[in-house]
This record gives C-alpha cells, sequence and structure tokens, in this order.
C-alpha cells in the first residue's frame, strides 16, 4: 500500500527532532516551485509526517525512509507549495504587495511597467486579477491569498503586462514568456477553478 502521511510545515527546530536523516539528497527545485535548492532527507524513525522547512538559500524536506521516489517528488512540491502559500499569506499585504509588483516590474519587464497602486479586492470572484492601464491601478482577488508565492507573482506580472500592452495579443503573450513559472501557475489556478466546479457530495448519514 503506498504511503500517506501526514503533512506539516515546520520550523527547523522541530523538524530537526524528528530523528537522525538515514539518507540525504540534494536537487534543483521543480520548475516554478521557488529560487532555492532542494534537500530531501529520510529518516528511519519517521514514519507518517513530512515537514519542510528553508535553511539559508535552500529548502529541507524531511521524509520516512521507506518513500518511494515517486512519492519523495510529490511530497516535496507538496510541501513546497505549502510553504510558499504560508509565507505569501503571512507577508503579502496592499503595501507589500505593491512592493512586490516594483520588484518584479524590475525584474522582467526593466522596470518599465510603474503601477500606481497595487491592491487586494473582495468583490472579483470570477477573476484573478484585473488592471485598469489609464490609471496604472492593478487588483487582485482575495481569493489569491494563501496560495503559492508563485501563482501570486504570475498573477501580478501577468496584471503589470497589462500596463504595457492592454489588450491578450501576440505582444502581450511575448511578455509573459519572461516569468518561468507561467504554465505551472496557469496549471494551478486551473486545478483551483476545476475543483470548485466540482459536485458536492452529500454528508454521509449515520445508519
Amino acid at each position: 500500500m503506498p504511503a500517506d502521511p501526514s503533512s506539516r510545515v515546520a520550523g527547523e527546530t522541530s523538524a530537526r527532532r524528528a530523528g537522525t536523516p538515514q539518507r540525504s539528497t540534494t536537487s534543483p527545485p521543480p520548475s516554478g516551485a521557488g529560487p532555492s535548492a532542494v534537500e530531501v532527507r529520510r529518516s528511519a524513525r519517521r514514519r507518517r509526517t513530512v515537514s519542510a522547512y528553508r535553511e539559508g538559500d535552500r529548502t529541507v524536506v524531511l521524509i520516512p525512509a521507506r518513500m518511494s521516489e515517486a512519492e519523495e517528488q510529490r511530497w516535496v512540491n507538496v510541501m513546497l507549495d505549502k510553504l510558499a502559500a504560508q509565507e505569501s499569506k503571512r507577508l503579502l499585504g496592499d503595501a507589500e504587495l505593491c512592493e512586490r509588483a516594483r520588484q518584479l516590474s524590475d525584474q522582467y519587464f526593466d522596470g518599465r511597467a510603474r503601477p500606481a497602486s497595487v491592491r487586494w479586492v473582495t468583490n472579483q470572484n470570477t477573476r484573478w486579477g484585473s488592471c485598469t492601464p489609464s490609471e496604472g491601478s492593478i487588483r487582485l482577488s482575495h481569493r489569491l491569498q494563501g496560495m503559492p508565492e508563485y501563482v501570486v507573482d504570475y498573477v501580478l506580472v501577468h496584471e503589470l503586462a497589462h500596463l504595457l500592452v492592454p489588450g491578450h495579443g501576440p505582444r502581450f503573450w511575448r511578455l509573459l514568456e519572461a516569468y518561468p513559472r507561467t504554465e505551472r501557475a496557469r496549471g494551478y489556478l486551473e486545478g483551483v477553478v476545476a475543483a470548485a466546479r466540482l459536485p458536492q457530495l452529500p454528508a454521509a448519514r449515520e445508519e
């Protein structure tokens, strides 16, 4: 039977108490996961839990020793997304969102896209973001709060590109090619939309 560990995002101290790692591997992050390397540490004493924490410029993921390579890769992706979502939710208020937009503009558009305002809104339930180029204003749906950082960054980059190209023509999509996590972020958002459309199963009745 495949392992089905419960997961938790842990701080460094609590994660280290889980047991001495049996094997450690380090690899570049999966596409779209973030800039740091990923180190996987296997522990024979760890049975069901998976933990992750940041350590300098890398991410450490602690897993049970009995996991297969496929399970390892799946849980690395899960934990990277959990860490990114946790950090995004904790750090990004309106002021931080505006600063992040400026950083992304500098990184991907040579600073040419300069929004006058960037803020969260609660009245966008059918789209993730919107932009008014004439005002230089960008609005992001509150539904993005808590999603992985690379997903929020993608929506910001998308709206920043609209400050330079209002429509969705070929020139616009060429601008989006500068952001390396575009496909991963779009896939994540499509998955969220698809999950929301699934029929709700009736609650089980007790006999």
